[in-house]
């Protein structure tokens, strides 16, 4: 069955289509949320997470630090001039 991707800005255009495709027997099939593998954000890519790996070794490191993100941020984060 051939395909068509549609892109709309509104959520009346996406009803319209949804009424449409009563009529005109087409189906709608929203895309799943979930990253795909190769997405980028300005020339980054971006990997998919993976369940299996074990962060509990990192929780000593970072517990009871008192740290928060604009202390982490001006300290670690600094571009040297």
């Amino acid at each position: 069955m051939p395909e068509l991707i549609i892109k709309y800005k509104s959520k009346k255009t996406l009803d319209a289509l949804i009424n449409f495709s009563k009529y005109f027997n087409f189906s709608i099939i929203f895309p799943s949320k979930s990253p795909q593998k190769n997405t980028k954000i300005n020339g980054v890519s971006i990997i998919p997470s993976d369940s299996s790996i074990d962060t509990s070794e990192l929780e000593s490191i970072f517990s009871n630090k008192n740290m928060n993100a604009d202390e982490l941020r001006q300290k670690a984060w600094q571009r040297s001039k």
